[in-house]
């Protein structure tokens, strides 16, 4: 494909792209197909000859278009609201075409500092503590991950770090893997299958606390369980309270979970994936009193009209959240 065939390539899957989102409400949300539908329609192995464009567009309507979800369909009300709009795919366009790598200032300086910025705006719109801004020339600063799940298992890597370099600065003769097999994480019963996963990636054991009638984790038998695992010899470090659960959108008391956290010396992440974008709204807001916490994380790909993926992860320095 050369120049001149790409832009009118490009013309024709903007028209395409723009047809299926005006007739995605006439197209059958949830696919009538089988597992393993999609195989024996396609060839076994890669084609030696190129398909012209022509065949491939029917292909995409007559062989995939069957088995999508349509999650945009205005009758799609499972899981969560997945954000897209016209500028957020038109930006896409313009990332897949520079196509730079930003894993360092050096590798493309203009996409470091976008992101550094647009992570500030984005805690100044939910009016984040100033230690989640990078602005400030601190520690702390927000990044985009790919997902809420690589947030949590983030955040669960940074405390478990924390906490060995902390014992072994006490007591030197410990080992990593003497400390790890002692390590325990916490969340509620309501949490998010992928906290549950972060802990088994990172190797920690993690307990699930009761919730209570309004599905939110109860404080007091969070501390029950840290007493509990102290007097066994286990080491707590970590506590993940959601904010909008995906299940019900129940919330755990942040205030509470920070009395917890700040006595026992241990780790508190929140996760706000699914409700946190609501937080911008001012009548909202006061759900988020007291993030003043270690890390935060929302994901704007849910209600902000931003394309997959884009969650915002926001970490501070150590010792900002009880100074």
């Amino acid at each position: 494909m050369n120049t001149s065939e790409f832009r009118r390539r490009g013309k024709e899957m903007v028209d395409y792209v723009a047809n299926y989102m005006e007739g995605i409400e006439g197209r059958q949300v949830y696919p009538d197909v089988e597992p393993g539908y999609l195989r024996p329609l396609i060839p076994d192995s890669a084609p030696q000859e190129p398909d012209t464009f022509e065949d491939i567009i029917n292909d995409i309507e007559k062989i995939i278009m069957p088995g999508v979800t349509h999650w945009h369909s205005p009758y799609f009300f499972a899981y969560f609201p997945t954000a897209s709009s016209y500028p957020a795919m038109l930006a896409d366009m313009l990332c897949g075409a520079i196509g730079c790598i930003g894993f360092s200032w050096a590798a493309s300086p203009a996409c470091t500092e976008l992101e550094t910025v647009m992570m500030d705006w984005l805690g100044k719109m939910l009016e984040l503590p100033k230690a989640f801004l990078t602005e400030n020339a601190g520690e702390g600063g927000g990044v985009i991950q790919g997902s809420a799940s690589e947030a949590t298992l983030v955040a669960l890597l940074a405390a478990r770090t924390k906490a060995i370099h902390r014992l072994q600065a006490a007591s030197p003769e410990l080992t990593q893997a003497a400390i790890m097999e002692k390590l325990v994480a916490y969340s509620s019963d309501q949490a998010h299958s992928s906290v549950e996963r972060a802990g088994l990636i990172g190797g920690v054991k993690l307990k699930a606390i009761p919730s209570d009638g309004n599905f939110a984790m109860r404080a007091s038998a969070l501390q029950e369980a840290l007493e509990r695992d102290r007097a066994a010899g286990l080491i707590p470090f970590f506590v993940v309270a959601t904010l909008g659960t995906t299940t019900c959108c129940s919330f755990d008391n942040l205030l509470e979970k920070k009395k917890n956290c700040n006595k026992e010396d241990m780790w508190l992440h929140v996760d706000a994936a699914y409700a946190g974008s609501a937080f911008i709204c001012p009548e909202f807001r006061h759900l988020l009193n007291g993030v003043e916490v270690d890390s935060f994380n929302f994901n704007p790909h849910k209600w902000l009209l931003v394309n997959f993926d884009c969650s915002k992860t926001c970490l501070v320095s150590v010792g900002v959240r009880r100074s």
